[in-house]
This record gives structure tokens, sequence and C-alpha cells, in this order.
């Protein structure tokens, strides 16, 4: 690798933006920043979006102005690894030394049939307004999925819309991410927003009048918000670089590839191990760390010296119920919930302060993100 690499980092969302500043201020290495779109959406705010709440996307040429990092917008349909070489669906191909694949991941609406062409989702921000414009004449809403991501959103639909039907389909006990307590709280909370849970419900069909269940019942709503699972793009895998059985880049404890040294893989897109074997679930919050530590690798190579592994022992579950409730539960890494969680005002204050954090400070400050890297 030549001194002064060429970095390419792919995807400018959470991790990927921030990275890609943090390369160009400490590594002086021409940076360049892959992107489908033209503005930074704060992902974990678009369950807000759908249910009307009006969030600010910021123009991602304001947030690179002046950083070194030159901005692509424009889409990856390829990547050739022997020749280094990204392929854009637009634009010249893009050469690199060294690459940072943070494509993010997408909704999994291959799971059911019909979810595809009926089914709304918020992993995406254009998906997230497609519902919030459905939801002012929808009368009734089903979210399917009860992870985080269906737990906020269900919650702040039936906030926002009061009045409305929203009903939660979960294919398994409600809340099974949380201990007896935080499951109780979370309950009670669902209760009096009115949410109207189903539990241990599969769906087997999405339709353009509701949802088919496994028991043959049909469930008929106005609106159907998918939430059952993400997946990520096949990129990596088309382009021969080791994945795991989900197409995430496989990558060692410095988050680099484990097939090609010149790429690191980080968010979503990757799968990221523990010292202890276990795989870092999807999230803004491991892949946070996952992107610091793979700045403190990359910039410790080019400085010649041997980088540390991530090390996290314990994960924590922060999770909204509409604008004023929450529920924050300590984890072990493979998702086992431990111990007392918080409930309450004060997690919805500690997520806003969050969202503040990563979605307004970060992105134009994001000097201090790499302090949450523990590099030994």
């Amino acid at each position: 690798m030549t001194k002064t690499p060429r970095i390419a980092v792919l995807g400018a969302g959470y991790t990927g933006l921030t990275i890609a500043k943090l390369l160009a201020r400490r590594t002086g290495a021409p940076v360049t920043l892959v992107n489908d779109r033209d503005r930074f959406v704060e992902r974990m705010r678009n369950h807000q979006v759908a249910a009307g709440r009006t969030v600010r996307h910021q123009p991602l040429r304001d947030l690179v102005a002046g950083s070194g990092v030159r901005l692509v917008v424009d889409r990856v349909t390829g990547l050739d690894p022997a020749a280094r070489r990204v392929d854009l669906a637009g634009g010249d191909p893009l050469a690199y030394d060294l690459l940072v694949y943070a494509l993010g991941s997408h909704a999994d609406l291959d799971a059911v049939p019909g979810a595809a062409e009926h089914a709304y989702t918020v992993a995406g921000i254009e998906q997230s307004e497609r519902l919030r414009e459905r939801m002012r004449t929808a009368e009734s809403v089903a979210v399917i999925g009860a992870g985080p991501t269906g737990l906020e959103t269900a919650a702040e639909l039936a906030e926002t819309h009061p009045g409305r039907t929203v009903r939660l389909i979960t294919g398994g006990p409600l809340g099974r991410q949380l201990t007896e307590p935080g499951q109780d709280h979370l309950r009670r909370t669902l209760d009096r927003l009115g949410v109207q849970v189903q539990e241990n419900t599969t769906v087997a069909k999405v339709d353009a009048d509701g949802v088919l269940l496994a028991d043959g019942r049909h469930l008929a709503v106005d609106a159907v918000a998918w939430t059952a699972g993400f997946r990520v793009a096949d990129l990596a895998a088309r382009a021969g670089l080791a994945v795991d059985a989900h197409g995430r880049l496989l990558v060692d404890g410095t988050l680099r590839s484990r097939s090609h040294p010149e790429v690191y893989g980080i968010g979503d897109a990757a799968a990221a191990h523990a010292e202890g074997g276990q795989v870092l679930r999807m999230g803004c919050g491991p892949g946070g760390l996952a992107g610091a530590c793979a700045f403190h690798a990359i910039t410790a190579r080019l400085a010649g010296r041997d980088p540390k592994p991530l090390r996290l022992t314990t994960d924590t579950l922060c999770v909204s119920l509409g604008a004023w409730d929450g529920v924050l539960q300590p984890a072990d890494l493979d998702g086992t919930p431990r111990g007392k969680p918080m409930t309450g005002r004060r997690v919805a204050l500690i997520k806003k302060a969050v969202l503040r954090v990563t979605g307004r400070h970060n992105p134009r400050h994001p000097g201090i993100s790499v302090l949450t890297a523990r590099q030994g």
C-alpha cells in the first residue's frame, strides 16, 4: 500500500460519514465518500418520520465541506477487489487502495409473499415518507415485528394518531429482549397508547387489504408496516469477499476483511465479532463502536503499529416508546437481557440525547466518537 493511500468509503450513514471525516483529518490521504443520496439521513428517526413528525435531514455537501472528503453522490453497482475498483451507476469507476464498506442494511421484504408489493417500511427515508403519507388517511395499521424498530414504530404511530387502530404482530412473545420488569413496563405502555398486541402470531402473506396469518385468519388493515428483519446488499458476496450466511462482510477483531486485508467493514453490513466470538447485533450503538475501532486500526497500521482489537463485554438496548417513555435494558452480547432496566421519562430523555449526538453533533464534529472504542 502507498504511504498516502487512496481511501474510498461506501455509505454515508452514521458510521460511514464519521469514519470518512476522521480518516481525512488524521491521515491526510485523499478520501472519497460514496452515497446514493445527497443528504444525511438519521435512520434512528425514521419511525418519527413515518408518524408525521418533522425531521430535518442535512445536506451531505454541507457536512463534508472543509473536511478534505470528496463526496460522490451515486449508487454502487459492483466491486472488483482484484483491481481495487468500485463501479458506479452513473459515473466513472472509482479506484482505491483502501476500502471501507459501510453500506448498511435494508428491510427484508422477501420474507413473505406480498410484503415487497404491499407493505411499508421504516428502514429507508423514502419508505418512511410513503408510510407517513398513507397514515394521513389510514384508519388502521399493522406493524409486523416487535424488535426495537417495531416497538418504536407502533408506539410512535399510536401516540401521534390517537383514535387510529394500531396493531403490533410478533412471531414470539412480546418483549423477549427484556427482563420481566421491562416486559411489564412495555405491556403497560402499549396498553396506555392503545396498541393492540398479537403475540406468537406468524404472518404468511401481505395483500392490498391487510395480512393473512399462518392459521388462516385474515386481518384487514389499511396499511402494513414491515419491521420483521433486515438484510444487507449482495455486493460483497458477488465480489468474492468473505461473507457470512446472511451476506454480511466477515471481519476480524480490527474490522478488517478476513479475505481481503485492504477492505474494512463497519456497521450493519459487516459481521463484527467480540473477543468471546459473539456477533455484534445490527444497530447504531454496535456500529458506532465498530466504526471507531476500524478508524483506530487503519490509522495504526498506516503508522506502522499493530492495532488492538475491539473489546466489548456488554450491550445496552435503548427503545423509545413514544415521545416521553421508553425502556433501557442492559444485555449480554448474545442479546440475553440482564438486570433491572430503566424505564419511563428518563429513558426518553436519554434517547433524545443520543439522537442529538449521533444525528447532529457527530456528523459535524466526529472526533468524540473515536473515544468510544476501547483500545486496551
